[in-house]
This record gives structure tokens, sequence and C-alpha cells, in this order.
């Protein structure tokens, strides 16, 4: 039996955050401002073909919908770029369970965008089932007149 290497234990790290971070998320987030129409509608789409994107694996779209210098803080503070995020989604073996994203937060300014909430994620990673509570944050800046996602940022919250 192979043993897992720090790469391999690294690279399972980075896609259930990064993974985790997205999803259903945006969605429901997109859904929420959509019923206040407090989020501009090319915005929506933005977050809408996002979440299709990252529920499907989509790297190339996910691609065009991430900034270049996008930057991800993970729930254990590392860092990731635009590169090693799209990477986490070609790793076999991850299946995140539905959730949903309590205590939203949105906010719109002249070219940016923050959506935030709590969410208590599960997956499953090679057969084996986790979970953890996170607050997340998404911060969506509008460049060239695209809407493209900046900046993640997810904080592990203590579970009582």
């Amino acid at each position: 039996m192979r043993h897992p290497t720090k790469d391999d234990v690294d690279i399972a790290r980075r896609a259930l955050l990064a993974i985790g971070a997205l999803g259903s998320f945006t969605t429901a987030v997109a859904a929420c401002a959509r019923t206040t129409d407090e989020l501009p509608s090319d915005l929506a789409k933005a977050i809408k073909d996002y979440d299709a994107a990252t529920v499907s694996n989509d790297v190339a779209t996910l691609a065009q919908l991430v900034a270049d210098d996008y930057v991800l803080v993970n729930s254990d503070s590392t860092l990731q770029d635009k590169q090693s995020y799209l990477e986490d989604f070609e790793v076999p073996g991850f299946k995140l369970d539905p959730y949903v994203l309590r205590e939203r937060v949105l906010k719109v300014w002249d070219g940016t965008a923050l959506l935030a909430g709590l969410v208590q994620l599960s997956w499953t990673l090679d057969g084996k089932h986790h979970g953890r509570l996170l607050r997340i944050a998404h911060v969506w800046a509008r460049r060239e007149g695209q809407w493209r996602m900046a900046y993640t940022q997810l904080t592990r919250v203590a579970e009582q």
C-alpha cells in the first residue's frame, strides 16, 4: 500500500479548501441578492457562471472568471495563487457535500463586491468523510468591463 507523500497531502488539503470555498456558496448568495435587487445583473451572471464551472471542474471557464492576481487565503492561513487554485480542480477523489450559506453578507460598491457568510462544510476525500465550520468571504472586482473573482478568505470557526 502506497503511503501519501507530503505533496499528496498538500494537494488534497488545497483541493479541499479551495473547492470548499466555492460551489454552492456563490449560488446561494446570488439568489439572495437577486431577490433584493442589490446585485448588478452582470455580477449575478458571473457568479452563476462561476458556480457552474466550480461544480463541473471547468478549469477553462474558471480561468476566465478568476483574476490573474487572485489570492486564496485558506483556513490554515496558507496562500494560493490563481495557478495553484486552478490545479486543485484536477485532484481526483474529492466530493463536496451541498451546504447552505448562513449569516449572509452582501456589499456592492463601485466596481467591487463582497459576498460572505458562514458554512458548515462537509466532504469526502479518499473515502473518509470530514467537516468543519467556516466563515467565507469572496471579493469580486470589475476589471476591463468584466467581473473577476479577486480574493477569497476562509476562516475556520471553533465548533462547540
